[in-house]
């Protein structure tokens, strides 16, 4: 299944290099004609980040100004790639490299091996956990299943964070890790791990972009070699590289600037592997003169689910939480988001799979509904309540589309048929492209009615249909098209991996669920314990469960339901309660609530020092901003916290340093009487835009981004009153007047 879309219709290739930019909106064609120097794109969920690079690289090569052996564009998944792939064979840029880091460094590796090394590569491990419970073994220790999970992807983990094993102790202390052993014992696998892997001259997947590192940093000629054949880079989903990866990815660039990333902080959810929103939040610093873009206009979802998702990361803090984009829906209204409360977990369970059967009924295609849950044990529950009701579903992460049996037994059918011609019996009356399909397909077990039940006889006939699906669409969109031409169809589309949709139910977790969008989501199970998940202890552990929501929440399109079930077991005492990310989001719930007006609007900035402003769509039902502008040098804001400041980063602060101290001090016991955290009574940012403002009225208050209305009635008193110097009841005694 790839990204979800409203149709598999085949779109024609634009005839002029200005063709491609048509329909684009200001931002993207922004990044569309930014094809120079580096350039940083800070894209929102459903902002159409994949078709503004897409299109930036169609209209350079259309244009002449790229070339296309030249390109080289990476992500996280062959999903993804493939996706990129077909993107661009739709607009006519062919022999562009769209790649995972893995595969476009096992390519390299395999190509440089022989002069850099000598003899073979040597062969590649597909899976490591055998291999890693035999090092677990030799270190007399059995592992079982789970544990097993675990402890490779503490390894993975040290190796894209370029940890050897003497050094993972230390590594998992500095970066406040939970390691499901003891790091000393997980140190001693480690190595017994690397010592198997020399023995049988095998290597793993974080072997190749180790290896690919050493021989670019070791031979000048290698890497200059690479340089000379990629001379411009695109890096989408960029705040999931590790330290490995951009090490891999500096070596690529070398000394130059034509280089594109592209991603959003706050669908940072891979840390657990390495992944550091760091290198995306620290661009502009590494490279002073890029022009960043901001997507913000939402085309995917509601103006109702935008609004949850908008108001739920503005109660998050941290780095990431600093440089949040709000996004501003393009589309109708839709229904509210609903929230359900269940007894126990099958209650809760039968009742989604009703309320999928009535959408379905409705004439939402099953494939265009999703139940999102944050761990796979949780998939079972679902699976038997969707089949008990009649509703097709499929499992998230089973094997590709075009390497399951029945699709490569198709394809060599569909070849037969095409070769043969008329003189295939089976095609008598067949006079159309569709009905050849079928004819053909009908040998292999496909019908016009789905089989009952599920499992693996359900499958098969789903990936027929989706074939079916597939050949209707192409002849709609290529009249008189043959079986040759399909064929040729679909074996460009099994190079590209660029799957049609299986109509049915998906069932995923949320980390599965990251880049891919249905007309109706189902978030389940959102229990504290599970969301955030029972082990996420440090803040930061808890804002990425807090942005793993947000990825679910805003890959609905119009019907979202969120709901949580009191027990596990029907007569169970239900004490588990929801989760607190909802606190004040969710009717009759409280808590912090949404703190209006901080997030980052879209723009350009083309790295001048001053900020273009872009056109900006209001938000729905609200009154257009005005600009936020610096109050030092006039630079119109765009950023979150330069917001809330009203000036840049780099004017100078007039901050009154003592106030400022007072006004901490003040914070943390109000935070303590509330049984909160420091940040849910005033940020940071606020802290330091009220020291700087030093306010004597409500009035200047209350503009200041942060207070609003409502903190100003609960502790604008206070407030105003450390600011003319007094002392008040929750401040530490002898701060007033404190130099």
């Amino acid at each position: 299944m790839t990204a979800a879309t409203h149709s598999t219709l085949f779109p024609q290739v634009p005839e002029t290099p200005d063709a491609v930019l048509d329909g684009l909106d200001p931002e993207q064609r922004e990044v569309a004609l930014a094809l120079h120097g580096p350039v940083c794109v800070l894209a929102g969920a459903g902002t159409g980040k994949t078709r503004a690079i897409t299109h930036r690289i169609a209209y350079g090569v259309r244009a002449g100004i790229l070339q296309p052996a030249t390109v080289l564009a990476v992500t996280f998944t062959n999903r993804a790639a493939g996706e990129m792939r077909g993107r661009l064979r739709q607009l006519g840029a062919t022999g562009v490299q769209a790649r995972t880091f893995h595969s476009a460094a096992l390519r390299q590796l395999q190509y440089f091996w022989p002069k850099a090394v000598g003899g073979e590569l040597p062969r590649l491990l597909e899976r490591k956990v055998q291999l890693v419970a035999e090092a677990a073994a030799r270190c007399e220790l059995r592992l079982d299943r789970t544990e097993l999970r675990d402890v490779t992807g503490e390894i993975e983990w040290a190796k894209v964070t370029q940890t050897v094993p003497a050094d993972y102790a230390a590594a998992v202390a500095k970066a406040q890790r939970d390691a499901p052993r003891d790091p000393a014992v997980l140190s001693q696998i480690y190595s017994a791990y690397e010592q198997l892997k020399r023995d049988r001259s095998v290597i793993d997947f974080e072997d190749v972009l180790l290896l690919m590192v050493g021989i670019l940093q070791d031979r000048a000629d290698i890497a200059d070699h690479v340089r000379g054949q990629y001379q411009h880079f695109v890096v989408d989903e960029y705040q999931d590289v590790s330290p490995l990866q951009q090490r891999l990815l500096d070596l690529w660039v070398g000394d130059r600037d034509n280089l594109c990333v592209v991603g959003d902080a706050s669908q940072t959810i891979y840390s657990f592997t390495g992944a550091t929103p760091d290198h995306l939040l620290n661009f502009r610093t590494r490279h002073p003169g890029a022009t960043v873009v901001k997507l913000v206009r939402d085309y995917r979802s509601t103006p109702q689910v935008v609004h949850l998702a908008n108001g739920l990361l503005s109660q998050a803090h941290g780095k990431a939480a600093d440089h949040r984009l709000e996004l501003v829906s393009q589309r109708d209204k839709g229904p509210e988001p609903v929230y359900t409360e269940y007894g126990d977990e099958p209650g809760e369970a039968e009742s989604t799979a009703r309320r999928i059967r009535d959408l379905i009924a409705a004439g939402v295609p099953a494939g265009e509904i999703a139940v999102l849950y944050r761990i796979n044990s949780q998939s079972e529950v679902y699976e038997q309540a969707l089949a008990d009701a009649g509703v097709p579903y499929q499992l998230r992460g089973a094997e590709r589309f075009f390497e399951r049996a029945e699709v490569r037994e198709v394809g060599i059918a569909l070849r037969g048929a095409a070769r043969a011609g008329g003189n295939d019996s089976l095609l008598d009356g067949a006079e159309d492209l569709a009905s050849q399909v079928r004819a053909v397909l009908s040998t292999k077990g496909w019908t016009t009615r789905p089989p009952a039940g599920s499992g693996s006889v359900r499958d098969r006939w789903e990936s027929l249909a989706a074939l079916v699906r597939l050949a209707e669409d192409f002849e709609t969109a290529k009249p008189g098209a043959t079986l040759t031409d399909l064929v040729r169809e679909l074996d460009e589309r099994a190079a590209a991996q660029h799957a049609p949709t299986v109509q049915g139910v998906t069932l995923a977790s949320l980390h599965a669920a990251k880049g891919l969008e249905w007309d109706a989501v189902f978030l389940v199970g959102l229990t504290e314990g599970m969301m955030p998940i029972a082990y996420a202890k440090t803040d930061e552990q808890v804002e990425e469960e807090r942005r793993l929501l947000y990825v679910g929440i805003t890959r609905a399109r119009v019907h979202l339901s969120l709901s949580w079930a009191l027990t596990r077991s029907p007569g169970g005492r239900g004490g588990r309660k929801p989760t607190r990310f909802l606190n004040g989001l969710r009717p009759g719930s409280t808590g912090s609530g949404a703190r209006g007006g901080v997030g980052g609007g879209g723009g350009i900035d083309r790295g001048t020092g001053r900020a273009a402003t872009a056109g900006r769509t209001p938000v729905v039902e609200r009154k257009p901003r005005s600009p936020v502008r610096c109050r030092v040098c006039g630079r119109t804001l765009t950023d979150a916290g330069e917001m809330k400041l009203m000036r840049c980063e780099e004017c100078p602060s007039d901050m009154d340093e003592a106030l400022y101290e007072r006004l901490h001090d003040w914070r943390a016991g109000q935070a303590a009487l509330l049984g909160q955290p420091d940040y849910c009574v005033f940020t940071e940012k606020t802290l330091m835009a009220i020291a700087e403002a030093v306010p004597s009225t409500e009035g200047e208050l209350v503009v200041i981004a942060g207070v609003g209305n409502r903190k100003l009635s609960r502790f604008g008193a206070d407030v105003l009153a450390i600011c003319a110097g007094e002392t008040v009841g929750d401040e530490p005694e002898g701060t007033a007047g404190r130099t």
